[in-house]
């Protein structure tokens, strides 16, 4: 992005000629949704509201950070507790993209309510240009359906504002820096959660055993990071595998879960490279996340493959 304040003007143009009444906007805590916030309300002022949906699918402390980040970004957001909701509508489903069209279903409900009180009928949404080439549509072959767009259902009542539509993530950090917003250079988190971090079945015991290794994965590449031992990576994470392993726990045979860590490097998310992570820092992860879930997890892989041809994300 050659001009942040040449695009900031643009965007408070078109968000008001696209919103003449009031609008929501859908805010993850993510750099993307948050850019798209901050517009929003710079546009709008009280004729918009941020809602913070609790999915239930969050990472350990979420909506405590994301608080912190809305705070610093001057951003008056709401946060709407929905996990009994979105957990019933994924309870036992395994295919990735029935989970990305259930969670895409449930949060346009939610907004349709939301909207109904504040009479709204536009959602401001921090879609940008990977999620909807990743989507599919036209010539393009869907690489897999992300929420926020293939995963609308056809007949929800609201129309999409997307300010950052045409945008990459590293086009966006360069807007968020611009606006002020804290930390651009943070790791994203997919909309869907750990609904994507849980791969096979959805249930509430799986996605609190995904949330406690991806916490751990966290904890250490972040004091790698600030002991200065490891360059920031673009994205680090946990993955719940859809297997069980065979493990030993003093003297009996345990059937426990297996994890796989990923760490990668990339620019814009298109494309990205698997991180040779120093093996004292692959075995702290693999002990940690053994003990602290111990009868639970059993194994720990370490995921090193390029995209192309895996994805960023398992699902």
């Amino acid at each position: 992005m050659k001009d942040p304040a040449k695009f900031v003007a643009d965007s408070l143009s078109a968000i008001r000629a696209e919103v003449p009444g009031k609008a929501i906007v859908a805010a993850s805590g993510g750099i993307d949704s948050t850019a798209a916030a901050v517009l929003a309300h710079r546009a709008l002022g009280d004729r918009v509201r941020s809602l913070f949906v609790d999915t239930g699918l969050l990472r350990a402390n979420e909506i405590e950070l994301v608080r912190g980040f809305f705070a610093a970004s001057d951003l008056p957001v709401e946060v709407l507790p929905a996990s009994e909701r979105f957990l019933t509508a994924l309870e036992g489903i395994s295919d990735p993209e029935e989970k990305r069209r259930r969670i895409g279903t449930a949060f346009i409900r939610l907004f349709e309510e939301e909207a109904d009180r504040f009479g709204a009928d536009r959602l401001v949404q921090g879609t940008i240009a990977p999620d909807w080439i990743e989507s599919g549509g036209s010539i393009r072959d869907t690489i897999k359906t992300h929420h926020n767009v293939g995963g609308i259902p056809k007949d929800s009542r609201l129309t999409l504002v997307e300010p950052l539509r045409d945008l990459y993530k590293d086009e966006v950090r360069v807007l968020a820096a611009h606006l002020g917003i804290p930390k651009p250079e943070r790791q994203p988190f997919p909309g869907p959660g750990l609904a994507v971090r849980v791969a096979g079945p959805i249930s509430r015991p799986r996605v609190a055993i995904a949330r406690a290794a991806n916490a751990i994965v966290e904890e250490e590449v972040d004091a790698a990071i600030a002991a200065g031992t490891l360059a920031r990576p673009w994205q680090y994470f946990a993955v719940l595998l859809p297997v069980k392993t065979v493990g030993v726990m003093g003297d009996n045979r345990v059937h426990g879960e297996a994890v796989s860590v990923r760490i990668v490097q990339s620019n814009d998310a298109m494309t990205a490279t698997a991180v040779d992570l120093p093996v004292e820092i692959r075995r702290r992860i693999a002990e940690r996340i053994t003990r602290t879930l111990s009868g639970s997890v059993t194994r720990v892989l370490y995921d090193i493959t390029d995209k192309p041809p895996a994805t960023i994300e398992w699902e």
